[in-house]
C-alpha cells in the first residue's frame, strides 16, 4: 500500500524532502515557491514552469503555499538549489485575490484547498523573496508570474493608495521574468548550465535586472533604448508618470520592441525587450508536457475551487489584441496570438476524456478571448511596424484577418469527438470581431455562422459578453466598441434563439466608476439596459490594477496618450453612488437615485428611468 502511494506521488513534481529522496536526488537545481496550491495542470503557472524545467533535464521541486509566519521550515526543508530559487506568487494577483474593490478583506481563497483564506501573505513576491534572501543571501532569486510582471516599473498600488518602486527594487530579487516565461527561463537555465555567472546574465530578452547607474553590463547592441522618467520624477509629477505608460504599453506590444530603462535611486531598472510569441510548435510542446491535470495527492481530496472551474477546460491560445484599458491580459501575455494546433487541442480532449471524473462535458474551449484563436495580420510585415495597443480600437484594423472558419472547423471536430456530450465556450467572446463587416461577403457569412453555431451548440444556457458600458465617451476610454453594436448583437441573439426554439440568456458585463465615467453616464446606462429589458447581474466596480491604461488615468488624472485631464470617482461614496445605478429596479435604491438625479438637475433621466414599465425587466 505504501509503495503504491509512493509510485502515485512520483507522478507529480516533488514538494517535500521525502519526495525528493524517493527520486534518489542529493540536490535540486531549481526550487519554486508558489502562492497557489500545487495543481499539476497547464492553467497553473508554477506547474508549467516546473514541468518545463523538468523537460530540460533539471531537478526541480515546488513548495506550494509555504508558511511564512512560523520558524520558516518550509523555506529551509529543501535546502539551497544549484541554480536559483523561483517565485510564482499565483495565477491571480494576490491583492485582487485578497481584497474587494472597496479594499475589504475577502474571507476565501479559490486557489487554496478548502477555499481557505490566509494560506498566503499579501504580495508573496515580496515576502518570499525577503525570507529567501535572509536565509540564503548568495542564492539568486528569480521573480515570475502576473504579480511581478505587472509591477516591473514604477506602479500605482490601489490598496495602499501610493506609488511604488519597481518590484525588483522593492523585493531585493536578482531578476524578474515578465510575461509568458518559457523562453526566458529556458535561456536562463541554458546559460547557467554553461557556467556563466548569474550576475553576468544581463541581456536575456524578456527579463528585468537592476544595475548601478555607472555600472557597465552586457546588452544587445541592436536594441533601441528608451529612458523613462525616473521613479523619483514619477513621485513628484503625475504627468511624467502618465507619460511613461505610453512607452511601456507600446513596447510591450511591439514585435521589434525597445529596451526600457528607468532610473530608481542610484540604480537603473533595465527591462529587456520581449521574445517573439511562442510559435504553434513551441506552444504545442508546452501542452504536451506530462501534466497529471490533478492537484497533488497531499491535499487528500480537499476541493480547490479554482481547479474545479478549469479541470475539464482547454486553453486554445494565448494573448489578446483587444487592448481594453482596464485589462491586464495584453500587459502580461501580449497582443499577438500564440495558437495551438488542432491536433494538440484534440489530444488534450482525449486526456480530459480519460479523467476519472469526466462525464462528457468540456466546460470551456477558449482562451483570454475565445474567438481570437488563430487570428493575425494578413500582412505580417505591417504588424512588425505596428505599435497600436489594440487591433480593435478605435476601429478594427484593416490588416486583421477576422475569419472564424478555422474555429468553426475546430468546434465541429471537438463536438463530434466520441464521448463528448457538450463542449461549451465559457471564455469571453469579442462580439466586435463577429459583427465586424469586413467587406468580404464570404468572411462576413462565416462570422455570422460562427455566432449561430456558438448559440446553437456551445452555450450552456447563458452567453456571456462584455459591453462594459453604454456611453460612447466612456467606451472610447475603455477601448471598447459602441453600445450600438451590442444592441445589434442582442437582436441577432434573440432572433437565432427564436428560430432555433431555444430559451437562452444573454448575460452582459458592465463596469462602474471607470475613469471618465460620471453619475449621468451611469443613469443613462440604467435607462439603456432597462429599454433592452435587462436586469443586470454581472457587474463590478472598477478596481485599479497595476500596468493598465485605466489605472494610470485613475491615479494620475491624465490620459497617458494625450495627457489631457480625465475625471475619476475616487472616494468610496462616489463609487457606491455610481454602482447603485446598476440596481435601479431595487426598491431600496430608488430614493437615493432620485435624490442624486434631482441634485444633478436631471428630471428627464429620472422620468425615463422610473417611467411605468410595460413589462418587467428580466435576465434576457
Amino acid at each position: 500500500m505504501q509503495q503504491t502511494e509512493q509510485q502515485n506521488t512520483m507522478q507529480w513534481l516533488p514538494t517535500t524532502r521525502k519526495e525528493v529522496e524517493m527520486r534518489g536526488w542529493n540536490s535540486l537545481d531549481v526550487i519554486l515557491f508558489s502562492g497557489d496550491a500545487y495543481v499539476d495542470h497547464p492553467s497553473f503557472g508554477a506547474a508549467i514552469i516546473g514541468r518545463l524545467l523538468e523537460s530540460l533535464g533539471l531537478k526541480v521541486a515546488i513548495v506550494p503555499q509555504p508558511n511564512w509566519q512560523d520558524d520558516l521550515r518550509d523555506f529551509k526543508k529543501l535546502g539551497r538549489p544549484n541554480l536559483f530559487f523561483g517565485i510564482s506568487p499565483g495565477c491571480m494577483d494576490s491583492m485582487v485575490n485578497h481584497y474587494t474593490a472597496a479594499r475589504r478583506r475577502r474571507s476565501d481563497d479559490a486557489y487554496t484547498p478548502g477555499n481557505r483564506s490566509g494560506a498566503r501573505p499579501d504580495m508573496p513576491t515580496l515576502v518570499y523573496t525577503r525570507i529567501l534572501k535572509e536565509l540564503y543571501p548568495d542564492v539568486p532569486v528569480v521573480l515570475g508570474g502576473i504579480e511581478a510582471s505587472l509591477r516591473r516599473f514604477t506602479h500605482y498600488d490601489y490598496w495602499h493608495d501610493t506609488l511604488k518602486a519597481p518590484i525588483l527594487a522593492e523585493s531585493g530579487a536578482d531578476m524578474l521574468i515578465y510575461g509568458m516565461g518559457e523562453k526566458p527561463v529556458e535561456e536562463l537555465c541554458r546559460m547557467l548550465k554553461k557556467g556563466i555567472p548569474f550576475q553576468n546574465l544581463t541581456n536575456i530578452p524578456q527579463t528585468c535586472i537592476l544595475r548601478g547607474k555607472n555600472e557597465k553590463y552586457a546588452t544587445n547592441k541592436k536594441w533601441t533604448t528608451i529612458t523613462l522618467a525616473s521613479h523619483e520624477e514619477c513621485l513628484a509629477d503625475k504627468r511624467k508618470y502618465a507619460a511613461n505608460f505610453r512607452h511601456i504599453e507600446e513596447e510591450s506590444n511591439s514585435i521589434h520592441a525597445a529596451k526600457l530603462v528607468q532610473p530608481v535611486g542610484e540604480q537603473l531598472l533595465v527591462v529587456n525587450p520581449p521574445y517573439p510569441p511562442l510559435s504553434t510548435e513551441e506552444l504545442d510542446k508546452v501542452y504536451a508536457l506530462p501534466f497529471t491535470r490533478l492537484p497533488h495527492p497531499k491535499y487528500k481530496g480537499k476541493e480547490i475551487p479554482a481547479y474545479n472551474m478549469i479541470r475539464h477546460s482547454i486553453t486554445m491560445h494565448r494573448g489578446c489584441f483587444g487592448g481594453c484599458a482596464f485589462c491586464t491580459i495584453s500587459a502580461h501575455q501580449g497582443k499577438f496570438i500564440s495558437t495551438r494546433s488542432q491536433e494538440s487541442i484534440l489530444q488534450e480532449v482525449e486526456r480530459v476524456k480519460a479523467m476519472p471524473d469526466f462525464r462528457g462535458t468540456i466546460s470551456d474551449l477558449g482562451g483570454p478571448s475565445a474567438n481570437m484563436y488563430g487570428m493575425k495580420g494578413k500582412d505580417t510585415s505591417l504588424c512588425e511596424r505596428c505599435k497600436r495597443p489594440s487591433c480593435l480600437h478605435p476601429i478594427v484594423c484593416k490588416n486583421l484577418n477576422t475569419d472564424h472558419s478555422h474555429l468553426l472547423e475546430l468546434y465541429s471536430r471537438v463536438r463530434h469527438t466520441p464521448g463528448i456530450k457538450h463542449c461549451f465556450i465559457g471564455s469571453g467572446i469579442r462580439y466586435d470581431l463577429i459583427m465586424h463587416r469586413t467587406g468580404n461577403k464570404t468572411t462576413d457569412a462565416v462570422n455570422r455562422e460562427y455566432l449561430e453555431t456558438v448559440i446553437r451548440h456551445h452555450v450552456s444556457g447563458r452567453l456571456k459578453v462584455a459591453p462594459e458600458h453604454t456611453s460612447d465617451t466612456v467606451l472610447n476610454l475603455m477601448r471598447k466598441p459602441s453600445f450600438l453594436l451590442f444592441k445589434e448583437l442582442t437582436a441577432r441573439f434573440n432572433a437565432i434563439n427564436k428560430q432555433a426554439g431555444l430559451k437562452q440568456q444573454l448575460i452582459p458585463y458592465f463596469i462602474s466608476s471607470h475613469p471618465g465615467c460620471t453619475l449621468v453616464d451611469m443613469a443613462q446606462l440604467a435607462i439603456a439596459t432597462k429599454e433592452l429589458n435587462f436586469k443586470l447581474e454581472q457587474v463590478q466596480d472598477f478596481t485599479p490594477t497595476p500596468m493598465t491604461l485605466a489605472t494610470d488615468m485613475y491615479y494620475s488624472g491624465y490620459h497617458p496618450y494625450s495627457l489631457r485631464p480625465i475625471s475619476c470617482a475616487h472616494s468610496e461614496q462616489e463609487k457606491k453612488q455610481q454602482n447603485i445605478f446598476f440596481f435601479w429596479y431595487k426598491p431600496e435604491f430608488r430614493q437615493e437615485i432620485t435624490q442624486l438625479l434631482t441634485r444633478l438637475k436631471r428630471p428627464d433621466l429620472l422620468k425615463l428611468l422610473y417611467a411605468k414599465n410595460t413589462r418587467k425587466p428580466s435576465n434576457k
